[in-house]
């Protein structure tokens, strides 16, 4: 038996064998929408493999349980590059969640903005992205399946649901393109200009990584950040970690609610 298959077995044990349909990683800040779960919260240190999350704002447990009526796998961490210097972090949690029957994935981010008219509180739906880490988890892949088709990564369909759904609940949602720096310090001015050149509208020390390793399992995948801050030199504010844990909040109550009705309709 696979160590994901092990894991899944371990999982279903603790929380029940209905299959989970849809996987949530959470980001910066965004933890307390794990808690809205009616279901069972594993402690990472409980799974074999799972990474060992050391980065404030993070909660590591994945949550298995029903959220708006629908079976659902948070994550409530992520491991991030700039950690340990593992791009495939995560590879192992995705690869479980797949075996627990899920289809598709929803990647949550704290980001700072490039646009003037997506500002600190607002949420951005990802288009598509750049990897301007030049990182890749599928380095070391020995199978023809590394060679992943990117094309449409952020699965169009999902992307119109979350639309959809943003427009019926009143939430903001423009689309950009995500731009993937690896942390863990942040970007100085010339690199945000760079990432500005080369079309990215925000920037983040996440997400990329988790879109390859989903699509090479063949999870459909959307991506949504909340805006804590503007991009370096765009405007005067001190951009921090803590900074960023203090503004995920003013996104966090739209993202649940453009979440809670998009799961709705998923019933």
């Amino acid at each position: 038996m696979s160590k994901s298959a092990e894991l899944a077995a371990l999982i279903r044990a603790r929380a029940g064998d209905a299959p989970v349909r849809l996987g949530l990683i959470l980001g910066s800040g965004l933890g307390h929408l794990a808690g809205a779960v009616q279901g069972v919260a594993i402690p990472y240190a409980d799974l074999p493999g799972f990474p060992h999350v050391g980065v404030s704002g993070h909660n590591p447990n994945l949550v298995i349980g029903d959220l708006e009526g629908v079976r659902v796998a948070v994550f409530g961490a992520r491991e991030h590059y700039y950690e340990n210097g593992n791009p495939a972090a995560m590879r192992l949690p995705l690869e479980v969640l797949k075996a627990l029957g899920a289809e598709a994935l929803i990647a949550t981010n704290a980001a700072g903005s490039l646009r003037p008219d997506i500002r600190p509180g607002d949420l951005m739906l990802l288009a598509d992205h750049i990897n301007f880490s030049g990182l890749n988890p599928l380095i070391g892949e020995k199978t023809d399946a590394r060679f992943v088709p990117m094309t449409a990564a952020h699965d169009p369909d999902l992307r119109a649901a979350l639309r959809a759904a943003a427009g019926r609940v009143g939430v903001a949602l423009p689309e950009g393109v995500y731009a993937w720096y690896s942390g863990p310090s942040f970007e100085t001015p010339a690199e945000i200009r760079a990432i500005g050149i080369l079309g990215g509208d925000a920037v983040g020390m996440s997400t990329v990584p988790e879109v390859i390793l989903a699509r090479f399992f063949g999870l459909k995948v959307a991506a949504i950040s909340t805006i804590t801050n503007m991009a370096a030199g765009l405007s005067s504010e001190s951009i921090s970690h803590e900074h960023t844990k203090a503004m995920a909040p003013l996104g966090a109550a739209k993202l649940e609610k453009l979440l809670r009705e998009f799961l709705r309709c998923l019933r």
